[in-house]
């Protein structure tokens, strides 16, 4: 018996909406405008930057050229940053464990938003309270490290009697911090996936082994990603390590003394506003060295999430 056979027709993508190709165009301009914005800040910076690194020697007072000027200010931007990681990455992955895997829905959602509130707070009111508030209270501890572990190049002492120090600053920094880290690792915690934890928990494991097995693997990257992102912030920021630390232009793993490394950003501020001439242009050229540098640890927290792309909650 002849069967007749009919043919299917191709499937036709239904015609694009008007909306549809309105957002499609406004989001291409959104990316292409960022693009274009962090292209002219570059060029802003090479152009004006370049005549700084070439200026006279009285232009880079007290040093004599631009590697021993900008030296000491790269060196006090990423000590004052590590000490940021170091303080507030442990933090934020307790906060950010505490409110997805231990405390209950309602806890958890009053603590989220107490962290995402941390992120809304000025720059200058943390600066303030680091220096009128945590400077002094640390000023105990400052003393028993230096006449403790002074053998310690970091804790050589003499303390300082004011507590404007570079632990206060980077301390302050890791308070500002925090919040980024913390709603980035609660993120990433959130999505690992069910099974894994109830497979982890179905073979017997404690909680805190689920975590240390199921969760914590899944979550590595995004967790790194969150502390250089949180590293990137700490690098740039400049208002609160001004109204903390007691800069100088110097090298020192010194961090509870009252001669301390000034930052990039820090001594920007402090300096731009009677600079003139060349002296402007050394300043916009260590700019361009804080770019560099803040650009290359973004860029290099999105490599590191990009290795582990098929099993990273970042993605």
């Amino acid at each position: 018996m002849a069967t007749s056979m009919k043919l299917r027709e191709p499937e036709v993508a239904p015609p694009s909406h008007f909306g549809d190709r309105v957002f499609s165009g406004a989001a291409l301009a959104a990316g292409v405008a960022i693009l274009v914005i962090l292209a002219g800040v570059a060029l802003f910076l090479l152009y004006e930057g370049i005549p700084g690194m070439t200026a006279e020697q009285e232009d880079y007072a007290p040093k004599d050229n631009f590697l021993s000027y900008v030296g000491p200010l790269a060196f006090g931007t990423v000590l004052a940053s590590i000490i940021a990681l170091i303080t507030a990455v442990p933090v934020a992955i307790g906060i950010a464990l505490f409110i997805s895997h231990y405390a209950p829905r309602g806890l958890a959602a009053v603590l989220g938003y107490l962290i995402d509130l941390l992120a809304a707070v000025p720059s200058v009111v943390i600066g303030l309270w680091g220096f009128e508030t945590l400077g002094g209270s640390l000023l105990p501890l400052t003393g028993w490290l230096a006449d403790n572990l002074g053998w310690i190049p970091l804790f050589a002492g003499p303390a300082s009697v004011t507590g404007r120090t570079m632990l206060t600053a980077g301390l302050v920094l890791g308070v500002m911090i925090l919040p980024i880290v913390t709603a980035i690792c609660r993120e990433v915690f959130l999505q690992t996936p069910r099974l894994h934890e109830e497979a982890a928990l179905a073979l017997g494991a404690t909680r805190w082994e689920m975590i240390r097995m199921a969760v914590f693997p899944y979550a590595r990257s995004g967790i790194v990603s969150g502390a250089m992102l949180g590293l990137g912030r700490a690098l740039g920021e400049t208002l609160a390590v001004t109204i903390v630390l007691a800069p100088s232009i110097l090298y020192t793993f010194n961090i509870i003394g009252s001669t301390n490394s000034s930052t990039i950003a820090s001594n920007i501020a402090l300096q731009f506003p009677e600079a003139s001439g060349d002296r402007v242009n050394v300043l916009i050229a260590t700019g361009l060295v804080l770019f560099v540098l803040t650009f290359a640890v973004n860029y290099a927290a999105r490599k590191v999430v990009e290795r582990r792309r098929e099993f990273s909650g970042a993605n």
